[in-house]
């Protein structure tokens, strides 16, 4: 199959996060399998136009919003005509191709924004998006449909897609765990919160649970990993440099992929307080690394988290029950072990081969429509 795979960022996109390192290592996958794939992405300051890496194509277009009419006009001049099919990934907004291609489409969903919406945009844009969501997802629900969590195909379902024409991608992963459940220094336990520093993620929330736990756990630390670009980073620096506990405070900013393996393996408790979120790749990375993870009981990471099976789940927004979940797992090595080690076995046993043959099967299913 020749493939056009429209979304909004590749992974050397300063925003870049899990979902392009899924798409990436399911784009390569497929690219081994035999298939031909091109990205249409944004483009970025410096950015070229055009590359190629792992076998696909990446074509560069517009920026941030302009990507879309741009891609609409990129599909026109090059692509039509000479691809089998097109994914449309709906990364806050969909390329709406299936109005226009004239080859089927599969609508890739990672997550619906929802709530997001209130978080990453001031207040009336933000219910702008909240109410207009629902009725371009619903207008869109009559086609293939792919996604990485069953929160997702729940959303999906609730707004018009018919469930037996979704895909949930069973394996997800794309960094492989450690060969062997790493072992844990315990000279002083560190609770981790790690991806970009944006208002979505709530980092504040990790930040104000780190403090509480403090409080019992005198000798924990804080790594704060990611890009803090942004109003959201910026008061989020400002309230480390506020905190009476600072200096058992780290802030990391942007990790390289060599070091985010490490980062990840030497915590002991990785932070998930997001909105909401797709599938939370970094807690299943962590869980990889032997890290369990404290989170909130929202949609993606009730998904990527187990409770008391390979983590802590807890009540949406309740940052002493997030601190308190903290202090009584790094107090129980018992427990800590048992959730860790199910935790890396899970990791370990994902098998993104598999994924990449879901993910085929879904756009040969059009195909043959």
């Amino acid at each position: 199959m020749r493939i056009a795979w429209m979304t909004w960022k590749d992974r050397d996109h300063p925003r870049a996060g899990g979902a392009e390192a899924v798409n990436e290592a399911l784009a390569a996958r497929l690219v081994a399998m035999g298939h031909e794939v091109t990205f249409v992405v944004a483009g970025f300051p410096g950015a070229a136009a055009e590359i190629q890496r792992d076998g696909f194509r990446v074509v560069r277009v517009g920026g941030r919003l302009s990507v879309y009419p741009r891609a609409w006009r990129q599909y026109r001049s090059t692509l039509r005509g000479n691809v089998d099919v097109v994914v449309d990934e709906m990364n806050t907004l969909p390329f709406f191709a299936r109005w226009y291609a004239k080859e089927p489409t599969v609508l890739f969903a990672h997550q619906l924004a929802r709530s997001v919406w209130f978080h990453e945009l001031p207040a009336a844009l933000g219910a702008f998006g909240w109410m207009l969501e629902p009725l371009y997802v619903r207008a869109l629900s009559r086609q293939t449909a792919v996604t990485i969590s069953e929160s997702t195909k729940r959303d999906l379902v609730r707004h018009g897609f018919r469930s037996e024409a979704i895909t949930v991608l069973s394996q997800l992963g794309h960094a492989p765990a450690a060969a062997t459940l790493p072992h844990k220094s315990w000279g002083r336990p560190t609770l981790l919160a790690f991806g970009s520093v944006r208002a979505m993620k709530r980092t504040l929330h990790v930040l104000r649970a780190f403090e509480i736990a403090k409080r019992a756990l005198p000798e924990l630390k804080l790594v704060i990993a990611g890009s803090t670009d942004g109003s959201y980073g910026e008061r989020v620096v400002e309230a480390v440099r506020a905190s009476e506990h600072r200096g058992s405070i780290r802030m990391l900013g942007a990790v390289s992929p060599e070091q985010r393996e490490r980062v990840l393996r030497e915590a002991h408790v990785i932070g998930a307080a997001s909105v909401k979120e797709g599938w939370g790749l970094v807690v299943t990375e962590a869980a990889g690394q032997g890290t369990p993870a404290v989170a909130y009981d929202v949609d993606g990471l009730r998904d990527s988290v187990r409770d008391d099976e390979t983590g802590v789940l807890v009540e949406d927004g309740n940052v002493e029950a997030f601190a308190d979940a903290v202090v009584s797992l790094v107090r129980d090595p018992e427990r800590y072990d048992r959730l860790r080690a199910e935790g890396w076995r899970r990791a370990a046993a994902l098998n993104p081969d598999e994924s990449a043959a879901q993910f085929e099967r879904a756009l040969k299913s059009v195909c043959r429509a």
